[in-house]
């Protein structure tokens, strides 16, 4: 870990100290750095206090998720100050950097040998106050501020209409954020101009009804592929380009589109789509939580909703349910899998299905709830996700024993239940630095102190802690595998993508990974134009919804790189029809 060096002030060093025996009494404030071990490395911060008053907190390193922690980067040292105490709570949906943040203070006040006891106070809570109640009216209010939600914001206000966005966590983003890989698309201008022929909109549909087993919703499958292609121009023309592409899991075929530095899809998407609805005026309320959806002669009229000050009644014409799956409410999920218990989740903590929870108390339909899928490759003790780009670019999975164990780039589920099936229900991801080169999450994956390497396959079993019998396989297993690139052929285990370059690029590195709760497939019954379908069959009048929010794109098994076309395919279908719907009722 870098540190920095504890910056005593020259005027603290001079005139800050009276001794009395062996103890300093410090009369000025004195400075002094801490490091915590963020997300994506070390948060440096640096902190101005005396014995009993914290003058100043400021980060001076970080290379946070932007959007997630970078959140906390930017509220907490203000907090700290305020509260004159470590233990302020931390950004929700951001903890493992808001932990950071305070970790780094507690060690800064350390070094300048102040103690940090005497700032761990707790906060009292505000006295709970009287809320106001406040009326707003829109043409569409969206509830929930993810990919999907931003999309249809930009959509609905690109269209005419006056746009609402509540949304309960005090970022924009949700599980979009979460989105390493990219975004599958059919016919596009990206795919023509790299000669890729063979991965047209037929082949999109059916290799996305094939992954899920054929329990999707045909008609919604042909129309994510069918307009998948105009999604992607459409995001080019925002400035959100994504030029590269690869084959993802469960397919032969190259649909992800990727951005052309290597960033992370979904950062890279919110990013472009919460500047879009700047830009367009859409007013955006952050911690605002909507609680129920009212409805009028039996069609929708609004939203009811609350912050920590306020009751809002908000009044539209038009509602769009964009709450995202229920990844991380553990009740609800094990209603449906009582074995997911205990599981890891790559959730952000804000996916607890409310969207579909209020749509089924006005008699919206729900489809697909027991489908759950779990990613293969996670990080166990922080729920976070190793992109399956990894594999995708020619990274493999080994077991304890050292041994390739199915094909790595089979569907979710499938690699999932073989990895549960290996000894200790574990396996490795193993890539090089071909990949890191290539990848910038993976720069993110050694930052964070997940893996290990080494420059040779010898040193490497070694430092996954290999006995001699698995380390002798895993060095057979790794020649085996680039014999397999060369030849174009994996008579192993058939594995027939990502195969574009072996893993001979020293250093080589390895991450232990497990599955781990990833999406939720089901959600609210919609039809191709985004209308919520209530329990008789019919559309609730006004009320649409998009992303993880629904049910039936997905089936029993979502294919990599799906839920980003979902969210940006159904997202601009339910902003669009919305404002057409809220024009018509004036």
């Amino acid at each position: 870990m870098k540190r920095k060096l504890c910056a005593l002030t020259l005027a603290a060093l001079f005139s800050a100290a009276s001794v009395f025996g062996s103890a300093a009494v410090y009369a000025d404030p004195v400075t002094a750095t801490g490091v915590g071990q963020g997300i994506d490395g070390d948060v440096v911060v640096e902190v101005t206090a005396d014995e009993s008053t914290i003058y100043d907190v400021v980060v001076t390193e970080q290379n946070e998720t932007p959007g997630i922690g970078s959140v906390a980067v930017e509220q907490l040292p203000e907090e700290i100050v305020n509260q004159n105490s470590i233990l302020v709570e931390g950004v929700s949906g951001a903890t493992v950097t808001s932990d950071a943040i305070k970790a780094a203070v507690k060690e800064a006040l350390t070094e300048a040998g102040l103690d940090p006891a005497a700032f761990e106070v707790e906060v009292a809570a505000d006295a709970a106050e009287e809320k106001t109640d406040e009326e707003l009216s829109c043409d569409v209010v969206i509830v929930g501020a993810g990919g999907a939600g931003l999309t249809a914001a930009a959509r609905a206000t690109e269209d005419g209409a006056s746009v609402i966005v509540v949304e309960k966590m005090p970022m924009v983003g949700g599980n979009s954020l979460k989105a390493t890989g990219g975004m599958n698309a059919a016919g596009t201008a990206f795919q023509e101009a790299l000669g890729i022929t063979d991965s047209g909109v037929q082949e999109f549909i059916e290799d996305t009804m094939n992954g899920g087993h054929q329990l999707n919703n045909i008609d919604l499958v042909t129309t994510l592929s069918e307009k998948s292609s105009e999604a992607v121009d459409w995001l080019a023309s925002i400035g959100a380009e994504l030029p590269k592409v690869a084959a993802t899991g469960g397919t032969v075929h190259k649909y992800l589109h990727e951005p052309e530095d290597g960033s992370a899809v979904g950062s890279f998407l919110v990013e472009k789509l919460n500047a879009y609805c700047e830009q367009l005026g859409v007013n955006v309320m952050l911690n605002t939580t909507a609680t129920r959806i009212l409805v009028e002669d039996e069609a929708v009229c609004g939203v009811l909703a609350e912050d920590s000050g306020h009751n809002y009644t908000i009044k539209a014409k038009a509602v769009v349910l964009a709450t995202g799956g229920f990844g991380a409410n553990f009740d609800l999920m094990t209603q449906y899998d009582p074995s997911l218990a205990n599981a890891v989740t790559t959730n952000h903590s804000g996916a607890t299905g409310d969207g579909i929870l209020m749509a089924q108390e006005i008699g919206a339909d729900t489809v697909d709830m027991e489908q759950i899928q779990l990613h293969p490759t996670v990080y166990q003790e922080t729920g976070l996700l190793v992109s399956e780009s990894v594999r995708s670019m020619g990274g493999i999975l080994v077991n304890a024993e050292g041994k390739r164990f199915c094909n790595d780039m089979s569907t979710r589920d499938a690699v999932s239940a073989a990895e549960l099936e290996q000894p200790g229900a574990y396996a490795y991801i193993i890539f090089d630095q071909r990949i890191v080169d290539d990848l910038k999450s993976c720069q993110k994956y050694i930052n964070s102190g997940l893996t290990v390497q080494a420059d040779t396959y010898e040193d490497l079993a070694k430092e996954m802690g290999l006995d001699e019998t698995a380390a002798a396989n895993f060095v057979e297993s790794m020649n085996t595998w680039n014999a397999a690139v060369a030849a174009g052929e994996d008579a192993e285990f058939g594995r027939n993508n990502g195969m574009d370059g072996d893993l001979s690029t020293a250093p080589f590195y390895a991450i232990k990974i497990a599955p781990g709760i990833h999406h939720t497939m089901g959600g609210v019954k919609i039809d191709t134009e985004a209308e919520v379908i209530n329990i008789d069959g019919n559309p609730i009048p006004g009320l649409y919804a998009a992303g993880e929010t629904t049910g039936g794109v997905h089936g029993g098994n979502r294919i990599g790189g799906n839920a980003v076309c979902d969210f940006v395919v159904f997202g601009r279908i339910a902003g669009t029809n919305a404002a057409a719907y809220a024009a018509g009722q004036e």
